[in-house]
């Protein structure tokens, strides 16, 4: 698939995005991410990997679109896992 970065052209498949990645440990998602393979990545880091620029360079948006034209899976904001909640006191005092 052709895709526009940061004003460069790019053809991209989803077995090159898999291959590229591959044996890179994610970053810490603070923002928009994607998941490759079983792993979550954030945006920049792909498109930092795939296109050999700067982050500063492109915005996640315009790689987030690029990938899910490829069909992985793009979420805007990290998942926030599940807050524990305190038990219902069962005595309460009257």
């Amino acid at each position: 698939m052709r895709c526009v970065i940061a004003g460069c052209h790019f053809d991209l498949t989803a077995s090159e995005v898999q291959a590229a990645m591959k044996g890179i440990a994610p970053e810490p998602v603070n923002g928009p991410s994607v998941t490759i393979g079983r792993r979550t990545y954030p945006v920049k880091q792909v498109g930092a990997v795939l296109t050999r620029q700067d982050r500063r360079d492109f915005s996640a948006a315009e790689v987030t679109i690029a990938l899910t034209r490829l069909g992985f899976t793009c979420a805007s904001a990290p998942v926030a896992p599940p807050q524990p909640t305190a038990p219902a006191d069962p005595w309460p005092m009257s």
